[in-house]
């Protein structure tokens, strides 16, 4: 009988379920949706508990229509995403919608925070700058605004963490998903208690942080009935999905660079020791005793999505990227600003909006697709430039996510950036990064360098087009100036 890995991998739009053989090639997959709401200017929401019922589903799904056994599923890891904040009761029970990582209701809870600590000192205790997309701001805001839901919480989950829950009954909380607590030490792994008590929270309400491979409980019966897997299924903690996307494109050593092109943009650059910048985003990896220096940015692949919903005239990106190709380096001008949500690093801008700029009639709309491609490259060499203000520097990029599907974006992210580029073989690098902690975990691998040597494949590589250099150049400065230029009215 095969032994085989499951992979969980919740996104912002929707989850992807994964089954991988030991050697990292995909034996069967489902994807699912779910809803997100916006009650108000700034807020996003989701509800955690329409995740698990469309993983449950999408399991289920493929035990009856692939080729898979639900014996054969020899562990389970998950991924998923960033700055969920998801309140439960001792029963169990969601006691409010989840504040995802595009919520920035919270600003004036990350403005309080800033004025009574100073942004600096719990800089340097977490790693991070004090943002309104980050978890503690958020629970400041619950505590505020819904007092007795705040007293009835028993735990704080994270996305990952939930779904490991619903799965065992466990309740669990990963090292590298830690980084969204500002009382969360990021040289020791640790909390830190006395900061929990100024921030007038208390610290039974947040599980201790455990390794991400480490084995957290089994598939309860309960949760064998809602998705047919077996009882007794080992589960992993599981992580960040960046981080996971890291470990699944083979990046687990000093100065290795993951790309992340899904609906967010950035990078993540993996470090033996920890280096704080205040503009950039600081977290454990999925692997032990590593650091991720990380940019992460509103606008990733998820601007090409909102363009082609609204004005791709039902094209495919395929045709999207072919239109791109057809416009010079530069677009003739036109500089896009992918703020589509606010800006994460390294402006920390909630108010931040996109924009186009050099229009004129001769412009068409692939200037408006190749711009928009550009742009979230600028956005890219942005933060590889604020890495740089702390002596880290990278060589080759790693790229993942749908965007790495574009030879076209591909190609202009390394003609933007100066770095080569390596795509590795297939589109699942954040699930496989989520199955290869369930095989360390269960013994499969002897190691995470066995494990990504095992399973990692690269598939095209691409190098700086020298011939385009200036122009990218120029077209850069254009985007900084722009950004610097708009930054006080963004704030106005």
């Amino acid at each position: 009988m095969r032994e085989l890995l499951l992979a969980i991998d919740q996104g912002t739009s929707g989850a992807k379920i994964t089954i991988f053989d030991k050697e990292g090639y995909v034996v069967a997959e489902n994807k699912k949706t779910y809803d997100t709401y916006y009650p108000e200017e700034g807020y996003v929401e989701q509800n955690c508990e329409q995740w698990w019922l469309a993983i449950a589903e999408g399991i289920r799904e493929i035990f009856v229509e692939q080729q898979v056994y639900a014996e054969e599923i020899a562990g389970i890891g998950i991924d998923g995403t960033s700055w969920a904040m998801i309140p439960i009761d001792k029963e169990g029970n969601v006691l409010h919608n989840t504040l995802i990582w595009l919520d920035r209701r919270s600003h004036a809870e990350a403005e309080w925070m800033k004025d009574v600590f100073t942004e600096e000192a719990l800089i340097q205790l977490s790693g991070n700058p004090v943002d309104s997309s980050y978890i503690t701001p958020k629970i400041l805001w619950l505590k505020k605004q819904y007092p007795e839901l705040y007293k009835k919480t028993d735990k704080f989950l994270q996305s990952n963490g939930f779904l490991a829950y619903r799965l065992t009954g466990a309740l669990s909380q990963d090292v590298s998903q830690g980084y969204g607590f500002h009382f969360f030490n990021i040289q020791t792994g640790t909390y830190d208690e006395a900061m929990i008590q100024r921030l007038g929270l208390d610290k039974e309400k947040f599980v201790a942080p455990c390794q991400c491979h480490e084995i957290v409980g089994r598939v309860t019966k309960k949760a064998a009935e809602c998705t047919g897997l077996i009882e007794g299924t080992p589960v992993v903690a599981g992580g960040l999905d960046a981080a996971c996307c890291t470990l699944g494109a083979g990046v687990l050593k000093q100065g290795q660079t993951q790309e992340q092109g899904g609906q967010a943009g950035g990078m993540s650059i993996v470090l033996e020791q920890p280096k704080i910048h205040p503009r950039l985003i600081l977290g454990y990896h999925v692997v032990p005793n590593l650091w991720l220096l990380q940019g992460g940015t509103t606008g990733g692949g998820g601007t090409m999505n909102w363009f082609q919903r609204e004005f791709g005239e039902a094209k495919s990106f395929t045709e999207l990227s072919a239109m791109a190709e057809t416009i010079d380096a530069g677009s003739d001008g036109i500089i896009f600003l992918p703020y589509m949500k606010g800006e994460r690093s390294p402006l920390w801008n909630s108010q931040a909006k996109g924009m186009y700029y050099g229009l004129s009639f001769d412009k068409t709309k692939a200037h408006f697709v190749r711009s928009t491609m550009e742009g979230v490259a600028y956005s890219l060499r942005h933060n590889l430039d604020t890495a740089k203000e702390v002596g880290v520097c990278v060589g080759t990029l790693y790229s993942v996510g749908g965007s790495a599907n574009s030879q076209v974006w591909t190609q202009l992210k390394a003609d933007i950036t100066g770095c080569e580029i390596a795509v590795p073989y297939a589109d699942y690098a954040t699930g496989l990064g989520a199955a290869i902690l369930a095989g360390v975990g269960i013994g499969m691998y002897t190691s995470f360098e066995d494990a990504v040597r095992q399973t990692v494949k690269m598939h095209q590589f691409y190098k700086p087009n020298p011939d385009v250099k200036k122009v990218y150049q120029e077209g850069y400065k254009v985007y900084r100036k722009l950004s610097a230029c708009l930054e006080e009215k963004f704030w106005s």
